[in-house]
């Protein structure tokens, strides 16, 4: 072989085993960093055969020609690929240690054939193979370390007080409800954004817990048994809820009885001393448990805000709040709950609520250019969803959703959302490819249009829309889904 044909072979092999992991190390990170859900529960697994099996196999098969497909199919495949993913790659340390490992490891290879002069083809499988183990190891190593330090941060903060929160709906919401609400007499800090995972809370304690804080409010997320305890054990929370439980993310626990022995792990912990558990949750009996929402009454939802009553300690409040959708009245209920054991009276409860601001991308009522946008795009269950559609119902003008669907769970719940959406919007948006047949097929309103991917979203909906519409952003799954 040529010299010069050997330096091609060189940097094509680097260059494709970059690509190859830069393409695995996205996918593990949209599902946490596991492989067995990027192999076993991926929503597209004809990308696996587009852009690493079919290149994997042509490497080995097509010689001197590969160089031909590398450049003028890989190449450009991959990066129209990666240009349309609306969930990029976040280059953290964790990747870049990945990538950094990956290269080396490739380039050692590499120069070790080039130097025997007895390689036929220089190695993929090997590489990806040993980066991906040798990550994991660095990974777990240096997580041990974050955990104790940590640990020991939360250790030094005496008279810091915990609320941990979990459910399958609602938790962000109770978790930003509770944190306003505390927030008016003590110094509270709540994780951000929708970080539930015992990685992304260690990460945020290390990094951003002020050590000033009173009150920790923090959310916890599950996809499999054992992962609320995991955040439990770590956190040793003094006050835990139980919000809402239903049918999300079935397709990981298999059954509704899974999903709520899962969260009452969260009971586990050492130092528990309150629990707010949903009636949908369990009846039974516990010294530590107040179960609510049963406890709420007269709800009146609409596009200018929710009043409701609730009874606290024997006495019946009235209250207004400008947050949209009548679900949102259990979220602050279980707030309530939280601020009335912190020792709130009830008129600085009434006052508390009347303030509370929305969650963003949660019901958030946005009026642009004449148009009212309700941008719910965070959230992914059928009962809120619902009460979204509800609420566009009450508009007077012409009505617009524009949503995937229910992402992770069932068909019967995406008819059951179907038919909702039949009975009020004159144009349907459907954005990705999940649910898009289920949709076309039973979909009957004026106008239907169907997105595989939602790059041409914008212009559609400047084309399709105008002053007074009410637009409703129901969830928002990446086009990875």
């Amino acid at each position: 072989m040529q010299n010069y044909e050997i330096l091609i072979s060189f940097v094509t092999n680097v260059l494709f085993v970059t690509l190859l992991g830069w393409y695995l190390i996205t996918n593990l990170q949209w599902y946490d960093y596991k492989l067995e859900r990027v192999v076993l529960k991926h929503h597209k697994p004809y990308w696996h055969i587009l852009y690493f099996i079919i290149p994997f196999i042509a490497y080995y098969t097509t010689g001197r020609f590969f160089i031909i497909f590398f450049l003028f199919a890989y190449i450009p495949g991959f990066l129209l690929w990666y240009k349309k993913l609306d969930k990029k790659l976040v280059l953290t340390w964790r990747v870049k240690r990945f990538l950094i490992l990956l290269v080396f490891l490739t380039l050692f290879g590499d120069i070790l054939c080039t130097l025997k002069e007895g390689c036929a083809t220089y190695g993929v499988f090997l590489p990806l193979a040993l980066a991906y183990i040798g990550s994991y190891m660095i990974e777990k190593f240096l997580f041990k370390i974050y955990m104790k330090e940590a640990k020991k941060k939360l250790a030094s903060m005496k008279d810091l007080q915990i609320i941990c929160i979990t459910g399958s709906y609602g938790k962000t919401s109770i978790k930003n409800f509770t944190a306003q609400i505390l927030s008016r007499q003590f110094k509270v800090y709540a994780t951000p954004r929708s970080v539930n995972t015992l990685g992304g809370i260690v990460a945020d304690i290390n990094q951003n817990l002020p050590q000033d804080t009173q009150i920790y409010v923090c959310e916890a997320g599950a996809r499999e048994s054992g992962d609320i305890y995991e955040i439990t054990r770590f956190l040793e929370p003094q006050t835990v809820v139980v919000g809402r439980v239903g049918e999300a993310h079935i397709e990981y626990f298999q059954s509704l009885k899974n999903i709520i022995a899962t969260k009452l792990e969260i009971m586990q912990s050492p130092r528990l001393k309150q629990a707010f558990i949903h009636t949908s949750v369990t009846n039974e009996p516990h010294e530590k448990v107040t179960f609510f929402g049963n406890e709420i009454k007269n709800i009146n939802a609409g596009l200018e805000g929710t009043d409701f009553d609730i009874e606290l300690e024997g006495k019946t409040l009235h209250l207004h709040t400008d947050i949209l959708g009548a679900f949102q009245a259990m979220n602050i209920a279980a707030a309530l709950h939280i601020a009335k054991s912190f020792g709130f009276s009830d008129d600085e409860i009434v006052e508390a609520v009347k303030s509370l601001e929305p969650v963003e991308h949660r019901l958030q009522l946005i009026k642009a250019g004449g148009k009212i946008i309700l941008d719910d795009g965070y959230n992914g269950n059928i009962d809120g969803m619902l009460e979204g559609i509800r609420l566009c119902s009450l508009h007077k003008g012409r009505k617009v959703i524009v949503t995937p669907g229910l992402v992770e769970s069932s068909d019967a719940l995406n008819l059951a959302l179907i038919e909702a959406i039949n009975k009020v919007f004159d144009l349907v948006i459907v954005t990705g490819s999940l649910n898009a047949d289920l949709f076309d097929k039973h979909l009957h309103v004026k106008n239907k249009i169907i997105l595989k991917d939602k790059s041409a979203m914008v212009a559609i909906l400047a084309n399709q829309t105008k002053s007074g519409d009410i637009i409703l952003f129901a969830n928002d799954a990446p086009n990875f889904i």
